[in-house]
């Protein structure tokens, strides 16, 4: 995804920010598992790491957790525009997070991503393997009781179905289990999480904070 996306997601980490904390309670994790370990995934050509929306994202979120620990963890993909290399990270994302359930079972995961990061992120919660996906290609779905580890998962612009469509890729569904702890941010007008047309950051931006104060203030 490049950069017309990123004034968005600098406002939605606000949103985000403010919505998790009251999803993570303090917990008696021992060093080195940390109290919080957050898995991002970023957008679409980004430089590897967590891209500029993560790192916006994990500024808002850190002072927001007092004393509590908190590691940050880069989803290990391509972020090519080739959206089927985004299944290397349903692996890695996968693989981290059953690291985390068997090694640091009292420290609290939250997933996000950016765009196609946010594609993997949701998959990563999803309960089946999408219809049309060679089984050998995906991870198999996380176990059910992950989702007790699991305290939130963050999703900026996430591709919408009709994006999906036109580039021949399965529609993003978020697994039952994880629906009620799921938060999707997409401004209005955006083409690829909305059906707008607005490649404009600063517009985006504009609209997006217009879009975010009323809720914010509930």
């Amino acid at each position: 995804m490049n950069r017309r996306h990123i004034g968005c997601a600098l406002g939605f980490a606000a949103v985000a920010s403010w919505a998790l904390p009251a999803a993570l309670t303090p917990s008696a994790t021992a060093q080195p598992c940390p109290d919080v370990d957050v898995m991002f995934a970023r957008g679409t050509s980004e430089s590897p790491g967590i891209g500029t929306t993560g790192e916006a994202f994990v500024n808002a979120l850190r002072p927001r957790l007092g004393e509590r620990s908190m590691d940050v963890y880069a989803i290990n993909y391509p972020a090519s525009s080739d959206y089927t290399t985004g299944y290397q990270g349903l692996f890695d994302e996968k693989a981290h997070i059953e690291s985390d359930i068997a090694n640091c079972p009292n420290t609290q995961i939250v997933l996000g991503g950016f765009s196609q990061g946010a594609a993997i992120a949701g998959f990563a919660t999803s309960a089946t393997i999408p219809a049309g996906v060679n089984p050998a290609d995906v991870p198999t779905p996380l176990a059910p009781d992950a989702a007790n580890h699991i305290a939130a998962v963050t999703l900026f612009g996430t591709p919408s179905n009709k994006f999906m469509d036109q580039i021949d890729q399965p529609h993003v569904v978020i697994g039952p289990a994880y629906v009620a702890k799921t938060i999707e941010l997409c401004a209005p007008d955006d083409p690829v999480c909305a059906d707008g047309s607005n490649w404009s950051p600063t517009l985006a931006m504009r609209r997006t904070e217009r879009w975010i104060r009323p809720r914010i203030s509930r």
